[in-house]
Order: C-alpha cells, then structure tokens, then sequence
C-alpha cells in the first residue's frame, strides 16, 4: 500500500509537538498514539504496530508528548512522564488539530496507548467524547485515568500480555470501571513489553480489527 510519511508540528496545551504522519491514499480511519513512560515518537513497538494499522488503511499518528527541553528534565526526574493530566491535554489537543487541521480528511479518530500512555489516551477520549471513537490500550494502566474511566463513551479495547500479572489485575479492575463498550483481553506468553515473537504481531491485528468495527464516518452535517 502507498503510505506518505509527512514530519508536522502540531499545537497543543500552548507547546509544538513534533509528529510523523503516516497516510494511505484513502485512509479508513485516524490513530493517534499515545506512547508510554520515556518513550517517544519513535519507540520501535509503536512504529511496528503503525506500520501493521498503514497496511489495513488507517493513517496514524506518531508524536511526542514532551517538548525536547520537557524531554530532558523528565530523563533525569522521570516526573512528567506520569503528569497524566500534562499528556492527556496534549493528547486532546491534538485530536482538535486533526479535526481542525483535517490531514487524514474527514474519517473517524482512535487513539492507541502504552503503559501509562494509555491512561492519558482514556483521559483524553473522556474529554472529546464527540471526537474519539475508539481507544485501544496495550500493556497499559488505565487505572491511572482515575473518575475519567466512568466517562469514556469510546469503545475501549485493554491488551495485556499473559504473564503481565499485577497489570492484568489493574485492567481488570479499569474495566469494572469503564461504562462504555468494553473488553480485556489477554495475550498468551506475552510479558509487559510484547518482545516474545509473534506477541505484538497478534496486539495490532487485534487492533486493527477493533478499530475497523467501532470506528464509522461522522454523518455528514445537514
């Protein structure tokens, strides 16, 4: 498939955030991820699982969260990696620019997150409501989202390696909380970070399938 790769700098919460757009000629969706704890845009699990979602026909979205001066400070204090409320902010933003800025045209957004990137993904689809449709969450701490999980009305799917234990229990616990559509499931002989061959292979198709099935066009306005 013909993907175009396009660097931008996106505003959001006041800062410009460095970004790598990957678009389809007819994208069938828009995936904003959101990675986790002293990460960036370029951590090789989520350009992996971006590259497998260009070749099901969704554009995405790979971003730092962090300025590089705000990258620095937290290599060394490791404090905002964890400001759930710093990233979910960026996270928001973002989702108006690619409402506003349309770069994808007008499909349906999802946001993907790692770790603690997932709770600012959940976070942030509790704020637009209207904008993100779907959220997909790997090896994440959606317990971290804290009240903002009774608010998601995205359809929510949590991946979690099997012997990922003590954050399979956290998910099991976020889900409880979730009032939207649903799911967790488990990933056999996967530890936290995916490494096991074949195991992040199985987390984008089921990503890919999620988003396909919960992600539709906005009907058009009258």
């Amino acid at each position: 498939m013909d993907v175009r790769d396009e660097a931008v700098t996106i505003p959001a919460s006041e800062v410009l955030l460095p970004a790598d757009l990957l678009v389809p000629a007819e994208p069938v969706g828009a995936v904003l991820f959101a990675h986790g704890s002293g990460s960036s845009r370029h951590s090789p699990r989520n350009v992996a699982v971006a590259h497998q979602l260009n070749r099901a026909g969704f554009g995405t979205v790979l971003v730092d969260l962090l300025t590089p001066a705000e990258d620095e400070v937290d290599a060394v204090t490791a404090e905002l990696r964890f400001d759930i409320g710093l990233l979910a902010d960026r996270l928001a933003g973002i989702v108006d620019w690619l409402a506003t800025e349309r770069p994808f045209g007008t499909t349906p957004v999802g946001l993907f997150g790692a770790s603690t990137g997932a709770a600012a993904a959940l976070v942030a689809a509790a704020r637009r409501p209207d904008l993100v449709q779907a959220v997909v969450s790997r090896g994440g701490r959606p317990d971290l989202a804290g009240s903002a999980l009774a608010q998601v009305r995205a359809a929510t799917l949590l991946l979690v390696g099997g012997l990922d234990e003590q954050v399979i229990t956290l998910n099991e616990q976020a889900l409880d909380q979730l009032t939207s559509r649903a799911e967790l499931r488990v990933i056999p002989g996967a530890t936290h970070l995916f490494e096991e061959p074949g195991t992040l292979d199985q987390v984008a198709e089921a990503a890919a399938d999620w988003f396909h099935d919960h992600l539709h066009p906005q009907p058009a306005s009258a």
